[in-house]
């Protein structure tokens, strides 16, 4: 009984330790910074979750990061020119560059939804905004959904994570974790579709 004891023992703390470097690791991917050095793509995609995503976005769109750019998981009320309205943007500036799409409400469903604008348009290289702890799992969904298409990321730190208190940034990263880990053992198929609501 001791020795079964003992080996649970062992194995729960080796489990623990596994997770620690498992964490550390993700962490580690979600303290990365965009590449000075990327060269510019054929289309910016950003998912929504936040306005200083979509601001990098349209930044890199004037300054001639991609010709094109996608908002993945717009809200579905969301027009073009209130988008310009509210980035401080001239509308003309955006006609027939922005593209909106309203379908997606998770991570996976901005995937399936950037796929399809991706596929629709031969694109083949995508410079891909989302938040800085986002990035990791997205990159796997994307990944998946987007075989063959060479994607940048370009992390954004939102400045309001800063402002969280101590124990909710860790509550907010963990949770992130797990959420990539369901998505790295490819779990993520089977949990319940949201995207028909926002049709």
């Amino acid at each position: 009984m001791r020795r079964w004891l003992l080996r649970l023992g062992v194995a729960g703390l080796l489990a623990l330790l596994a997770l620690g470097v498992a964490f550390q690791s993700f962490l580690a991917a979600a303290r990365g910074v965009p590449d000075p050095a990327a060269p510019p793509a054929e289309a910016i995609i950003v998912l929504t979750g936040g306005a200083e995503r979509v601001e990098t976005a349209l930044r890199l769109l004037d300054d001639g990061a991609a010709p094109l750019l996608l908002v993945s998981g717009a809200h579905a009320t969301l027009t073009l020119a209130e988008l310009a309205r509210v980035h401080a943007r001239p509308l003309p500036a955006l006609a027939g560059r922005v593209v909106l799409g309203h379908a997606a409400a998770t991570t996976i469903g901005n995937a399936a939804e950037s796929a399809a604008f991706a596929r629709a348009r031969h694109i083949g290289t995508v410079r891909l905004v989302t938040a800085d702890y986002h990035m990791p799992r997205a990159l796997l969904e994307f990944r998946r959904a987007l075989p063959g298409v060479a994607l940048q990321p370009h992390p954004v730190r939102p400045a309001a994570f800063a402002n969280l208190p101590r124990a909710r940034r860790w509550a907010l990263l963990f949770g992130e974790f797990v959420k990539y880990g369901t998505a790295a053992a490819g779990l993520t198929r089977y949990l319940p579709a949201r995207e028909s609501a926002r049709r």
